[in-house]
């Protein structure tokens, strides 16, 4: 993972967590992270509820 935060924009997204963890996905591709990297990040994302999800993807993306 670079240094940069990817930018991930969940705006219009509804809460609706599924959709939210697949534009993480999304863009965490387009930064170029590994695969080992996009599994960490999944599986600490989704190791709690939701207020956890939204908290983890402010520590690995630029949220907007």
């Amino acid at each position: 993972m670079s240094a940069k935060k990817p930018e991930l924009a969940i705006i219009g997204k509804d809460g609706n967590a599924f959709a939210i963890l697949a534009a993480a996905g999304r863009a965490a591709r387009r930064a170029g992270w590994t695969q080992e990297q996009k599994n960490k990040m999944m599986s600490e994302a989704t190791s709690g509820n939701y207020a956890h999800l939204l908290q983890v993807l402010h520590q690995y993306f630029e949220v907007c």
